[in-house]
């Protein structure tokens, strides 16, 4: 039962699940966002045919309008929530192969500059709002600051993902260990010891995105690349299908927060 001092934030409540589900949008926003602008635009073969414009466009659209659609309604909808989610990250790809491939800017810079813009976005949210805990997310105001920060983390994430894996030689399956090692690290930080809740869960949401990055390249890519060269409209419809179960067989509630009165003051 809710209290009288507590409210219901607009996001979910941060379990076992919700990470599982995040980390297979993440990698269905990969091979997503990579069938629209490489599949059928073949914008791998030619980075400057506009293919990598297009599918950003396209998704940048269905993200406005999901965006638009949560921040609506009165209370939290999961299906809303993760369709947001999952274009955020679909257009994160898109967004990211542009800047890095199509304007020549290249991973690292493309890295560089986008941890500047995720680091900026939350802290304006924090000057702004005095706290950058998800669980305050319930009015359209600190929405705005939520979505910002998540798209500048999803586009971060993608060219981290292809930093990693091209760049350092590590390969996609080389890159995906090291993520997965550092969100196991994560873990291990929040159940031994009291770092901040905050800081390791924009941490952890930040990994989870270059995780799904290599992941949907090791599965997409062609062999000599280092992938199992699945197809990606294939590959996409499964994950997405295994998202929509894991939404109607796992617990959907949204997380609460502290009242309006102190809202601002959960650190």
């Amino acid at each position: 039962m809710q209290n009288d001092n507590e409210t219901l934030s607009k996001v979910p409540e941060v379990t076992l699940g919700f990470w599982m589900i995040k980390i297979l949008a993440t990698t269905l926003g990969e091979t997503g966002g990579d069938a629209v602008t490489m599949t059928w635009l073949h914008a791998d073969q030619n980075a400057h045919n506009g293919g990598y414009l297009i599918g950003t466009g396209v998704f940048l659209a269905v993200f406005v309008a999901a965006v638009i659609a949560q921040i609506s309604t009165r209370r939290f909808n999961a299906w809303i929530y993760w369709l947001a989610i999952v274009a955020s990250t679909t257009v994160g790809t898109t967004m990211a192969d542009f800047f890095d491939r199509s304007l020549g800017i290249g991973y690292t810079g493309g890295s560089s500059i986008l941890l500047a813009c995720v680091l900026c976005s939350l802290a304006a949210w924090y000057f702004a709002l005095g706290s950058i805990n998800v669980q305050t997310v319930a009015t359209p105001k600190v929405e705005i600051f939520y979505w910002v920060t998540i798209t500048f983390s999803q586009t971060l994430g993608t060219a981290l993902g292809d930093w990693t894996a091209d760049s350092t030689g590590l390969g996609y399956d080389g890159g995906a260990l090291v993520f997965c090692a550092g969100l196991v690290l994560l873990a291990a930080l929040y159940y031994w010891t009291a770092i901040s809740r905050v800081f390791l869960f924009w941490a952890a949401f930040i990994l989870t995105r270059p995780l799904g990055a290599t992941v949907g390249d090791f599965l997409d890519k062609p062999t000599d690349h280092g992938g199992l060269a699945l197809s990606r409209p294939l590959a996409s419809g499964v994950i997405l299908a295994v998202i929509v179960v894991l939404i109607l067989v796992l617990p959907q509630r949204p997380g609460r927060h502290p009242g309006s009165d102190v809202a601002t003051q959960v650190q």
